[in-house]
């Protein structure tokens, strides 16, 4: 059997196309394959085929479907009854958007080896699969909750493949299809950056810069921003005279050695994970933003963002001691929260960085006079130097803004859950949850590939109950390792169960359900943020509007949209699209979710955050 989502849903079956009418079904088979073997509920196929206000006979109209679909797919595929939903399984059928993700996967691997003519095919073949509008026959309520990531997975795909076709020096064919992009998405920046590589390398340099300036101007006046990485780096390499950013041009160039050389560089970073994985885009571009000379144009901060155990502090630890050739004068690193989670004072943090720049400095300066002094000793201490600052768990500006190098030779790297808009001229990179490959080696690092691979279902199973958080993957990578005998079914089966599953997720002093409260209890009137998270449990695992969040908080919509944005402000929710009024979506991780239901009867009690949750 052979599955399609990517353009009208269809089954083909021995090269013949299966008769299905009428959006209804189209939409449940369509739920079915999208949930990659996992159950669908019977609330989420409701929301999908019939939006807020289902019918009364919505169960007997979806067993109907189900039924329906068993008697078109035949004997080869199988339509479970599993609580509290379905559960599609056809281990001898092809999927489109599966085998799109696999070469999307292969492509973007062998385009981060340089195997540029391999990437090119691979994407290529990728995109191929794609036959118009994903999704093109099912229920506005299924289009306006999966399409957005479809078209954006696309789209990331289009620009690598994009990017393969440059480094092969294919600029000339490609202008003519970039000017048709950027005309079709005029603020997608890294599109308008590769169409004015396309027009540099065509001896268009106008054309690039006229480019720029449009993109420019559309982005201030449509969205209120300046233009990102992308754009402004491929801007000053045009300017500069250069075919585009990359190896070899400014980031490759070692800066010249400061003032201070000859003293002893102090090296505070924490030692290097043995199992960084995936964040492949992620880190080059911190790289690359790390590896930028400094220009005088004042203090450069880098704010690294995302929910709890999502792998932030991994980040930017790799990624300083990739960049540290780059700063002569030395690495500093600072836990901005204690194991509690609890801000640390700045006097402490001031204290141990300038201990680690070489200062003989007493303990017990906690005062605000003493602090006053740590400060000034410390800008002192940095003026002039090429230092990189490794500031981990912002909490809020207010404790920040004292630790943030005012040298423009200094670069502050932080890592936060909150987006700390007032950090002046940040440039931010957020981290979701790991994609289904990223996950797999990442728990494959801890557990054995070998040992995985044997038991493929429940080694599936195990990634989708951890929802692609690194901490998560790396608890239970742990266990696994720390249990040679175990079949990774006994592991799957124990997490199964929602309501225990938080309690499943720690091992050896992690605590994944230790690691999220945090976010919970620094937020701003923390109590009627916990009321507003256990009252929205109620909503479940799919996208929601503020609409529907202001019905099940008993609010006005404004309202609600303000306790929305608080959530998401503290990593506890995430905007995963708009709706077709152009209104933001909001969704739960699975184990924010899990949380949040767990708090409805708990006792309010802080929990400690383990060692590296950030």
């Amino acid at each position: 059997m052979d599955f399609r989502v990517l353009g009208p849903v269809e089954a083909h079956k021995d090269g013949t196309r299966v008769a299905l009418s009428g959006s209804k079904i189209h939409t449940v088979l369509a739920a079915l394959l999208l949930a990659r073997g996992r159950v669908v509920s019977d609330s989420r196929l409701n929301t999908l085929l019939w939006g807020w206000e289902p019918p009364a006979t919505s169960g007997a109209q979806i067993y109907t479907y189900m039924s329906r679909l068993r008697k078109l797919l035949g004997d080869e595929v199988g339509i479970e009854r599993r609580q509290p939903g379905y559960l599609l399984r056809a281990p001898h059928s092809t999927v489109d958007l599966l085998e799109f993700e696999r070469l999307d996967t292969l492509g973007r691997a062998a385009l981060r080896r340089k195997r540029f003519g391999e990437a090119g095919s691979l994407l290529t073949q990728a995109l191929g699969h794609w036959r118009g509008t994903a999704l093109a026959n099912v229920t506005e309520h299924l289009a306006d909750a999966e399409l957005p990531q479809l078209e954006e997975a696309r789209m990331h795909t289009l620009e690598s493949r994009i990017e393969a076709d440059l480094a092969l020096g294919r600029h000339e064919q490609l202008t003519a299809e970039l000017t048709g992009l950027v005309a079709r998405h005029p603020l997608r920046e890294k599109l308008r950056a590769q169409l004015m590589t396309a027009y540099y390398r065509g001896g268009r340099q106008s054309d690039a810069l006229q480019s720029y300036y449009e993109g420019r101007s559309l982005l201030a006046d449509q969205l209120g921003v300046d233009p990102g990485e992308d754009l402004g780096s491929t801007y000053a390499a045009v300017l500069a005279g250069r075919s585009g950013p990359g190896p070899g041009s400014t980031a490759s160039r070692r800066p010249a050695p400061s003032a201070y050389a000859d003293e002893d560089a102090p090296s505070m970073l924490p030692a290097q994970t043995t199992e960084f994985v995936g964040r492949g885009t992620e880190l080059a571009a911190l790289r690359a933003q790390l590896a930028e000379p400094a220009g005088g144009r004042g203090p450069r901060h880098l704010l690294v963002t995302g929910m709890a155990g999502v792998g932030k502090t991994a980040l930017a630890v790799h990624a300083a001691h990739l960049s540290a050739a780059h700063y002569p004068d030395g690495c500093l690193f600072a836990e901005l929260t204690g194991p509690d989670g609890q801000p640390r004072q700045p006097a402490d943090v001031l204290t141990g960085l300038l201990r680690g720049l070489g200062e003989h400095v007493s303990g017990g300066q906690d005062g605000p006079a003493e602090t006053d002094e740590l400060l000034r000793r410390y800008r002192a201490r940095t003026a002039g130097r090429r230092l990189l600052v490794v500031l981990d768990g912002a909490v809020n500006s207010r404790r920040l803004d004292p630790l943030l190098a005012g040298s423009p030779d200094a670069v502050v790297l932080i890592t936060s859950r909150a987006r700390l808009p007032q950090v002046t001229g940040a440039r931010t990179t957020a981290l979701a949850p790991l994609g289904d490959g990223a996950a797999f080696d990442l728990l494959a690092a801890s557990a054995g590939r070998a040992r995985l691979l044997a038991e493929p279902d429940a080694a599936d199973d195990v990634l989708a109950y951890c929802g692609g958080l690194p901490l998560a993957l790396r608890v239970t990578g742990s266990r696994l390792a720390a249990r040679p005998y175990w079949p990774v079914a006994r592991l799957a089966e124990r997490l199964a169960d929602p309501g225990s599953r938080l309690a499943e997720l720690a091992f050896a002093g992690v605590d994944v359900a230790g690691a999220l409260m945090p976010s919970l209890e620094q937020l701003p009137e923390s109590g009627r943020a916990r009321a507003t998270l256990v009252q929205l449990a109620d909503i479940g695992a799919e996208s929601f509007p503020a609409q529907r969040a202001a019905a099940c908080l008993r609010t006005r919509e404004a309202a609600a949209e303000q306790l929305l944005e608080q959530l998401v402000d503290g990593a506890l929710l995430d905007i995963c699209g708009v709706d077709r009024q152009g209104r933001p979506l909001y969704r739960f991780h699975e184990l924010v979710l899990l949380l949040a239901r767990s708090l409805k009867d708990a006792p309010r009690q802080s929990r400690r955050e383990p060692t590296g949750a950030r």
